[in-house]
């Protein structure tokens, strides 16, 4: 199959588009849970919302932003990255500093600015993204898990993460991922990625035993981090062989994966530019 070219348009295209004269970005955390995903929706709490309403009070304008990746509702975030672009006038008495102290104060208690950085101009989170970052957190103890109840999955003390690093090695690579997107968000639209690294880890937190999936790569297709997981999953309880893995990905078929993981383990974790 050969997918159609998508037109990213360069820094220097960018910059001659933007209508302001400076670039920022924000790297945000947030705490899925009370939001109904990143982008906005009517009527709906969201982290995109929360923050273009912050910004609007501050400039006394309507600004908008620009994430590195949406999330989904109930997904978690450490290092979301958004730009946005403002007038050197607009920021003649505020320190970058002094921002990310304000947006704090406006924002749900859900959301923490970690900091606020000058771009150059033109600066896209989204395009000039090279590699994201996710992590995935499994409670792995005999018992559910009291203080991480909220951002992991449990799933007990039985997996064979063994065979779960040998499954996730087919994924390995550039490969065609339309079997671990949502189906209807694959229609028409390319679904090659490159995936560098999916690697599992063991932790402790709070004192409760835990594996952590880490899964980088240049760009993710819808749900396509926590269909992964899921599938992953169903090779450590030994429902399936490490092979199956590879029989997913040659499918191309949403139906020929596992369940979607579910939303309160994953975060997103960083961003590379």
């Amino acid at each position: 199959m050969v997918e159609r070219e998508i037109h990213r348009p360069t820094l220097d295209e960018r910059a001659g588009e933007c209508a302001r004269e400076r670039t920022l970005s924000a790297t945000v955390a947030y705490d899925g849970a009370p939001f109904a995903g990143f982008a906005k929706q009517p009527g709906q709490a969201t982290v995109q919302g929360e923050l273009e309403h912050a910004l609007e009070l501050l400039f006394r304008r309507p600004v908008d932003v620009v994430c590195a990746g949406r999330t989904d509702a109930g997904v978690h975030a450490r290092g979301q990255v958004v730009s946005f672009d403002v007038d050197a006038a607009e920021l003649r008495d505020r320190t970058l500093f002094a921002l990310r102290r304000s947006l704090n104060a406006l924002t749900n208690d859900g959301i923490v600015v970690r900091s606020v950085d000058e771009r150059p101009r033109g600066f896209s989170a989204r395009f000039d993204a090279v590699e994201r970052e996710y992590r995935y957190f499994l409670a792995t103890g005999e018992v559910p898990p009291v203080f991480t109840d909220r951002t992991a999955w449990f799933v007990g003390p039985s997996l064979d993460v063994a065979a779960m690093e040998e499954g996730a090695a087919h994924l390995i690579g550039e490969h065609d991922f339309k079997s671990f997107c949502m189906a209807a968000s694959a229609v028409g639209k390319p679904t090659c990625r490159s995936v560098s690294e999916i690697s599992l880890a063991s932790e402790t937190i709070m004192g409760e035993p835990h594996q952590v999936i880490t899964v980088r790569g240049n760009a993710f297709l819808h749900s396509m981090v926590r269909t992964i997981v899921g599938t992953l999953a169903m090779v450590g309880r030994g429902q399936r062989t490490p092979g199956w893995v590879a029989e997913v990905l040659a499918a191309r078929d949403r139906q020929a994966a596992g369940e979607n993981a579910p939303a309160r383990g994953l975060v997103f974790w960083e961003v590379t530019y």
